[in-house]
């Protein structure tokens, strides 16, 4: 009798696999993903050369992640009801996003009650960011032991908007400036986001996204250096913010890629630092029509990075789609993650991913073609350059076209919206329309505009105009 606990060797795999398929080739299931990198459909121990271990290096008080939220909002009273409800519902850090954060005042009345120096504090202000930044710091007081993540990306939102208030030169130095002043009030504080989600909202491939990380990362560091701070300092206080979706196995194999090609950048510039990596969920993957199924994608979203070992996450509303998330929907987005955390266990063992054929090489792959991507923006000038010019955009573009033509042609499919569709979808309530901000007058590149995947598909279904 066979033993039940007997691994199957690679012959026997294939076996069954070409069992399943019907006799199928088993090459029939290798396709190429939207960066070129064949996807197979078994790995064996000679697909990759070695193991790779990629865990997060941080504790976020005891938790495996800091378990973080979005806060939305221009009252000040309703903003802080809403952070005061994240905070004490589970969360361990909020950002925050809106005309609070125009000056010191008013963002000072939506902190109140929250001790900067337990709940870690972070804003998402784009080319605003060093306006914010200094409101942040006189709420901070200028306690050492403040929590404060100022995020300063003026060039994801550069590439969002497709303008400038001044040229983004002047921005980027801005930027540097204000970091520089409030590094010493705020030793512990995280001065920069290198943002690369702006690539992945758009339609961009993985390797897009993550070079745009590291091409952001470097335009900051030479800006620090530019106002008085050392690269090593600039780089150690750089968070690196990417998108995590219902693709899990390729979002956690993201996080993983990225945290190795971290190690490789750092050690250019002569020295080895750890990875401190954001993951928000997709917005690109969300349905409007039919948001319920939105909670599996964000869910799925969430296991991506906790098992990739991002050291913060955000979960987004499953109703981010039709506007901004009420209370409810905010709800549903903390308890997502505390159930992954404290129920599901995830974090409790060091990159479970570890050891695996596929993921192994999976991140490998993405690695080495992010790398190769980050050479080519550089050796075109660099970010600021790169988009001026007008260089990424036509790549990214392509990668979101491979994409609709695969939900088009039905070799991909959107659960709930071109699969599984519900005849009658029940709505969802939502508090209002999301916030919205324009640039212009300085400097202008062809933008990287936001998308959602489920739109077309809804326009067809329902005559609406997205």
């Amino acid at each position: 009798m066979a033993n039940l606990f007997e691994t199957p060797s690679p012959d026997q795999w294939r076996a069954l696999a070409q069992k399943a398929l019907k006799d199928r080739p088993l090459e029939s299931l290798v396709h190429l993903d939207a960066d070129q990198l064949v996807v197979r459909p078994l790995y064996a121990e000679a697909t990759t050369v070695e193991p790779i271990f990629a865990p997060r290096p941080s504790d976020a008080e005891g938790r495996a992640w800091d378990l973080r939220t979005l806060v939305e909002g221009d009252a000040p009273g309703a903003v802080n009801a809403a952070v005061l409800t994240d905070l004490t519902g589970g969360a361990a850090s909020v950002i925050m996003k809106g005309a609070i954060l125009n000056d010191s005042e008013p963002l000072a009345r939506a902190l109140d009650g929250v001790a900067l120096e337990l709940a870690a504090v972070g804003l998402d202000a784009g080319l605003d960011g060093p306006d914010a930044a200094n409101a942040l710091a006189v709420v901070g007081k200028g306690s050492p032991r403040a929590k404060l993540m100022f995020h300063l990306d003026p060039l994801s939102a550069f590439a969002a908007a497709g303008a400038s208030p001044r040229p983004i030169e002047a921005h980027l130095e801005l930027a540097a400036n204000t970091a520089a002043r409030h590094a010493g009030a705020y030793p512990d504080a995280s001065l920069f986001m290198a943002g690369g989600r702006v690539v992945h909202e758009t339609g961009g491939s993985i390797a897009q996204e993550l070079a745009f990380v590291l091409a952001n990362a470097v335009a900051l560091a030479r800006s620090a250096t530019d106002a008085g701070m050392t690269a090593e300092a600039a780089l150690r206080a750089t968070v690196m913010g990417v998108s995590v979706d219902a693709e899990y196995f390729d979002g956690l194999a993201k996080v993983r890629a990225l945290r190795m090609l971290w190690k490789t950048l750092t050690g250019a510039f002569g020295f080895d630092a750890p990875a401190t990596i954001e993951a928000r969920s997709s917005r690109r993957m969300l349905s409007r029509l039919d948001p319920w199924p939105n909670l599996l994608r964000l869910t799925a979203a969430g296991f991506a990075g906790a098992v990739g070992g991002a050291d913060a996450v955000v979960i987004d509303a499953f109703s981010r789609a039709a506007g901004r998330p009420d209370a409810f929907a905010r709800r549903q987005a903390r308890n997502t993650q505390l159930v992954l955390m404290e129920e599901a266990n995830l974090g409790r063992v060091d990159d479970p991913a570890s050891g695996s054929w596929y993921l192994d090489a999976r991140t490998r792959d993405l690695a080495e073609a992010a790398w190769a991507e980050f050479q080519i923006i550089q050796a075109e000038g660099g970010l600021v350059e790169a988009l001026k010019g007008g260089l990424i955009q036509p790549r990214v573009a392509r990668a979101r076209a491979l994409r609709e033509q695969a939900l088009t042609n039905g070799s991909a499919q959107i659960v709930g919206v071109t699969k599984y569709v519900d005849p009658e979808p029940r709505p969802v309530p939502v508090a209002d329309e999301p916030i919205t901000s324009a640039h212009g007058g300085g400097d202008t590149c062809e933008p990287l505009t936001p998308i959602r995947f489920a739109a077309v598909f809804e326009t067809r279904d329902t005559g609406e105009t997205q």
